[in-house]
């Protein structure tokens, strides 16, 4: 799966979107290990901003902030689904979440980086490790 366009939707459908995906598309996928993510557990995609169009639903999105209040989280209000952020990381940037992909499941995924969301780097301290704080592997049966 290589290309870059992909629609999706939230898991009753009420929040359909297209987006387009940054340079090296699904090669893109990462965790973070935040207080938030470690519990939504998803695999999220880069995408630039004006690559996400929300296709239905737009007024069906919840917009959920917290810490900083920097990044900004979005789930459908009617099933609960995460479908993406504006990263604290890095603003002019989406995250999307894999799963709600048309065809994408993060169990496609073999191996996906899991960032140090603990330590974030806009938080940098002396002494305090920053990137990477592990690999997520899925191994087939």
């Amino acid at each position: 799966m290589d290309q870059k366009t992909w629609d999706g939707a939230c898991h009753c459908g009420a929040v359909r979107f297209r987006v387009r995906l940054s340079d090296g598309g699904l090669a893109t996928a990462r965790r973070c290990s935040c207080s938030l993510c470690r519990m939504r557990g998803a695999v999220a995609l880069s995408a630039p901003l004006d690559g996400l169009e929300i296709l239905e639903g737009a007024e069906k999105l919840t917009l959920y902030q917290f810490n900083t209040r920097t990044a900004k989280h979005y789930f459908c209000s009617v099933c609960g689904i995460y479908t993406h952020h504006q990263r604290r990381s890095n603003p002019n940037e989406f995250g999307i979440n894999a799963a709600c992909l048309d065809g994408v499941s993060p169990f496609d995924f073999e191996e996906v980086i899991v960032n140090d969301g603990v330590n974030h780097p806009s938080d940098a301290r002396e002494g305090k490790a920053q990137g990477v704080s592990g690999v997520l592997r899925f191994i087939r049966d």
